[in-house]
């Protein structure tokens, strides 16, 4: 029996009702306590004894709960009332977006912004374990002052540890409609916006609820569902095979990156569609601070930190840098800013990239989520990758011809990989083995002849052509490219085997050496200018690389600066410029002897690493490369008592001395040296290392008097 006015509820006093639906009756009410009015959703009692129903909104209650968001409805309070439970939530002025696309669709600029306020609350209940499953337009909520609340967590899937008792049971059949009725035999969720794996019964996740974001964005900005038909049974077989019709074209007000950002999230495969809401609020964000309705920027995720050791936490997309008409000179014109074009949207490390002599197809390797390293390409008009049928291998080169030159079983050296060279067509052939220990390479213009990139002998030394040395380090050298007429190679040159700073380095057929740069703190991706005049690459003098531009006399330009730090991987003929776009993370974490419990948090800024520690663990010793350390980086102590860091001096790989009293480092000057910082009070000192040119690892001999070093000499 519906509720009247002036019942009770506990502390509060019901006032009007507000509507009803599948899984309750809704009432404004008073709470006298506060002097505030809420929204009390009451389970009829007529349903209050169907367990299943009530296990519904007992979840509805504590997945909500859980979450504390702007645009998620707020849950303050839960009890019963003679039996039946309610639940006491925040009391919202305006209508649904249900009822707001009544009238037609939304205009560009509003659609974006509720799109943008929905994917960062699904985005913290997401982080949070909690699916929704049952996102639509009668689920969103638009308030009068602008912003919008995710309401109905009854069909939320906690994907996190059940602690509670109440755990996800896998035997619901049931469709919810939009009225509210419930249709029996059917798979749980709302017919016309549950994603393919729901209509299959298959289980849901975070996925899934960026499926329905897509479908939801698709109706607001066409005024049409995605996959309206006469019949749910219908409607779901659309979501199975069908598409969508085009947003965008001749004629349409829809921007083509307003829909490709809408495909993205209505992929049959889950894989295939954009992996995390956080990814698709970005997104969103760049295609609404675009000030035109053209192909809008799509930059991707912000990138700090330095990339010497490997990391904790890795994210990284392709990005096209002057996506159709966009020149190499336009590229730092301060009248014509780049455009962006995002290329991937997976998580984990694209390797290698090029463009494929149509220049409009991108071959790449990358390590997607838990896959293996693997051969990908996707084309320009649509970022969708297509896995090649080639084994696990990281791309090195892509001949004119369409040849690739694949390193096989690659084996990680802490900043760079290394495998057994071998070359294939994107057919899918069984690759045919060249040579081992092979970083990198690439084809001269002939599209046959290669330079390669090898260790031997305990160095690194550059092949050109492949099998004539012209260049060796005891460091190691990478992102090696052979100039457009052929008779130079330039290359990233590292004189620490594990360390990514280095310097760009130029030499000719018959061995001519030519440093052309300083020393950065990091330098990855090189190539040369459509032109052949300069050679670009992509380094740091402290966190976040930039894009340069360098002449052979050594002169060096800015061509593009981020807030991110950026790859260069190729560029195109028209020059386009192929980047990946990173964000790395090293943090650190204990176990704790005397509970076994992990310990967490004991980083200082974003590139803490390669600690040391006490004998009972009492004091740690690490390097930091992140925050305020430079390029020699910077050598920590820290007590596991809660106090705070404290900075030594630079240096990198501390270790304690017997006694405790002292750290012993890396210090990557030019010569090496090796720093002795006290702990506690005290001068540090620097000592020289003779004939190491190259210093990877110090110990402590037990009179701590004497240090062992591993390195290299020339």
């Amino acid at each position: 029996m519906p509720l009247t006015p002036g019942t009770r509820l506990g502390p509060y006093e019901i006032t009007a009702p507000l509507g009803a639906g599948g899984m309750g009756e809704v009432y404004r009410a008073r709470d006298a306590r506060l002097g505030r009015d809420v929204a009390i959703k009451v389970l009829p009692a007529s349903y209050s004894s169907d367990a299943e129903r009530l296990r519904r909104f007992e979840q509805e209650a504590r997945a909500a709960g859980a979450l504390n968001h702007p645009n998620v409805l707020a849950i303050y309070d839960i009890g019963t009332h003679d039996g039946p439970p309610y639940l006491v939530t925040e009391l919202l002025e305006g209508e649904t977006l249900r009822e707001r696309m009544q009238s037609g669709p939304l205009p560009l600029r509003k659609a974006l912004d509720i799109a943008i306020q929905a994917a960062r609350g699904v985005a913290a209940a997401h982080d949070k374990g909690i699916i929704h499953r049952d996102l639509k337009p009668a689920n969103i909520f638009l308030t009068h002052d602008g912003r919008i609340k995710i309401l109905d967590f009854g069909l939320a899937k906690l994907t996190q540890r059940d602690t509670s008792g109440i755990g996800e049971t896998q035997s619901a059949t049931r469709t919810e409609l939009d009225s509210g009725q419930t249709e029996a035999g059917v798979v749980l969720g709302t017919a016309g916006y549950m994603s393919p794996e729901q209509v299959r019964g298959k289980p849901a996740d975070a996925r899934s609820d960026i499926f329905a974001l897509g479908a939801i964005l698709y109706e607001m900005l066409s005024g049409q569902r995605a996959f309206e038909k006469d019949s749910s049974a219908d409607t779901m077989a659309a979501i199975l095979k069908e598409e969508p019709p085009e947003l965008s074209g001749e004629g349409k007000k829809i921007p083509p990156a307003a829909e490709r950002i809408v495909r993205h999230c209505l992929e049959k495969n889950p894989s295939e569609r954009f992996q995390s809401a956080r990814d698709l609020a970005f997104d969103l964000e760049s295609l609404s601070s675009a000030s035109t309705t053209t192909a809008s920027a799509i930059p991707a995720a912000k990138a700090p930190g330095r990339k010497w050791l490997v990391p904790a936490a890795v994210a990284a997309a392709l990005i096209l840098v002057g996506a159709g008409m966009w020149m190499a000179g336009r590229l730092s014109s301060a009248k014509a800013p780049p455009k962006f074009t995002r290329l991937t949207y997976q998580k984990r490390y694209p390797s290698n990239a090029r463009f494929a002599k149509d220049g409009h197809t991108v071959v790449y390797s990358a390590q997607w989520e838990n896959d293996p390293l693997q051969i990908y390409s996707v084309r320009m008009e649509f970022p969708q990758s297509a896995k090649v049928d080639l084994p696990s291998a990281a791309l090195l080169d892509l001949s004119s011809s369409g040849d690739l030159e694949l390193a096989l079983d690659p084996v990680y050296q802490e900043v760079f990989l290394s495998g057994t060279m071998a070359q294939a067509q994107m057919t899918g052939e069984t690759p045919r083995a060249q040579g081992k220990d092979v970083i990198a390479a690439d084809y001269a213009p002939d599209g046959k002849t290669l330079a390669v990139a090898r260790i031997a002998n305990r160095k690194v030394q550059l092949e050109y052509p492949a099998g004539k040395v012209i260049y060796t380090t005891s460091g190691y050298l990478d992102y090696v490219r052979v100039s457009p007429d052929g008779k130079e190679v330039a290359f990233l040159e590292h004189p620490v085997y594990d360390d990514d700073r280095g310097w760009v380095s130029v030499v000719d057929t018959a061995g001519n050496h030519k440093q052309l740069t300083k020393e950065f703190s990091s330098a990855q991706g090189l190539a040369w200018s459509r032109t052949g005049t300069e050679i670009w690459f992509t380094a740091a003098d402290q966190i976040d690389r930039n894009l340069y531009g360098l002449s052979l006399s050594g002169k060096l330009r800015e061509i593009l600066a981020t807030p991110q730090s950026m790859r260069l991987l190729d560029i195109a003929a028209d020059g386009r410029a192929l980047l990946s776009s990173e964000e790395w993370r090293a943090d650190l974490t204990g176990i704790d002897p005397a509970t076994g419990k992990e310990r967490q948090g004991l980083e200082w800024f974003d590139g803490s690493g390669r600690p040391d520690i006490l004998p009972g663990g009492k004091a740690i010793l690490f390097t930091e490369w992140g925050g305020p350390a430079d390029l020699l980086y910077l050598v920590v102590y820290r007590k596991l008592d809660g106090s705070a860091p404290v900075a030594l001096g630079s240096g990198s790989v501390p270790k304690f001395s017997p006694d405790q009293t002292t750290a012993a480092a890396i210090l990557y000057t030019r010569p090496p040296q090796v720093a002795l910082h006290p702990i506690g009070t005290g001068e540090s000192r620097r000592l020289p290392v003779g004939e190491i040119v190259n210093l990877a690892q110090l110990a402590w001999f037990p009179d701590g008097k004497h240090l062992l070093l591993e390195g290299a000499a020339e």
